[in-house]
């Protein structure tokens, strides 16, 4: 019989737990800005996906005080609010009324000496948004975040499972990045996936336990 765990994840964003590889500028910055010790009032993240510009938003919002708000964005998404700190994650998605009030938000906060960071998934002058929109989002610093590459996303993981309680083998390890998408967020979910059936079943962290687990989510 399976042991039964509570889902307890100790892996939420923070800028700590952010493996910044080739991205040391952008996460300095980060922290001085979240760290309210940054005379930047505006940051533009931009990569491709599952470089972590998600992480990095949520992050800063979870360590810039109880006045932050994190916004996922939406093509119906409006920003009517009043906040000190704005992240507003993939800006591309907006439509045109949501992109008119991303815009306003910008003034707004600009005018009061609040922060907005956003991401897109390219810079402001090369995304499909109103002309006024992407000259404000570029009016503060961007930066390109850089994908791990495949060294950099084995010692993530192995720091990961290190954070969960376990050791993984280079075995398991390997055998993940050649079997599954190498984005990290995905690998992570695949981490936190084989600590929690090796605690329920009692068994081993394995390349077998490892093969089970990609089955499963592969017909899920």
């Amino acid at each position: 019989m399976k042991q039964l765990l509570l889902d307890l994840s100790p892996g939420q964003p923070t800028l700590a737990n952010f493996v910044q590889g080739s991205n040391s500028e952008a996460l300095q910055a980060l922290k001085a800005l979240a760290g309210k010790g940054s005379r930047e009032k505006m940051i533009y993240l931009w990569g491709e996906a599952g470089c972590g510009k998600s992480h990095l938003l949520m992050a800063c919002c979870g360590e810039s005080g109880p006045d932050s708000l994190y916004v996922a964005c939406r093509k119906d998404t409006r920003f009517e609010f009043e906040k000190d700190f704005v992240a507003a994650d993939d800006v591309g998605k907006l439509d045109e009324e949501g992109q008119v009030s991303l815009f306003h938000l910008c003034n707004r906060l600009r005018e009061r000496g609040g922060v907005l960071l956003a991401s897109g998934s390219a810079p402001p002058s090369a995304m499909k948004l109103r002309s006024d929109l992407s000259t404000r989002l570029a009016w503060g610093l961007v930066y390109q975040l850089h994908s791990l590459d495949d060294e950099e996303k084995r010692e993530a993981l192995k720091a990961h499972a290190g954070m969960l309680g376990f050791e993984i083998s280079v075995e398991v390890v390997n055998y993940l990045m050649h079997h599954v998408r190498r984005d990290l967020p995905a690998l992570v979910e695949l981490i936190d996936a084989l600590d929690r059936d090796s605690r329920e079943c009692k068994r081993p962290v394995t390349i077998p336990l490892l093969k089970e687990i990609i089955e499963r989510m592969k017909c899920a």
